[in-house]
């Protein structure tokens, strides 16, 4: 895996491994498809969905979509 950001690692497709609970799901669906997390509103924090989807991470919401 090779090196991002301030050092920190990079997933398979380049993404920073841990995205910030305050990032919005609009800006997530510039990355992920305009499809990604339907039913939540773009100004909805990744925190709170997360929290209300039941998932740790957003790696592990992706995979339970």
């Amino acid at each position: 895996m090779g090196k991002g950001l301030d050092d920190r690692s990079r997933d398979n497709d380049g993404e920073i491994r841990h995205k910030r609970g305050d990032t919005l799901v609009g800006t997530l669906r510039d990355t992920y498809g305009p499809d990604f997390a339907p039913g939540y509103r773009s100004d909805t924090r990744l925190d709170t969905l997360l929290d209300r989807e039941r998932c740790a991470t957003l790696d592990q919401y992706r995979h339970k979509k």
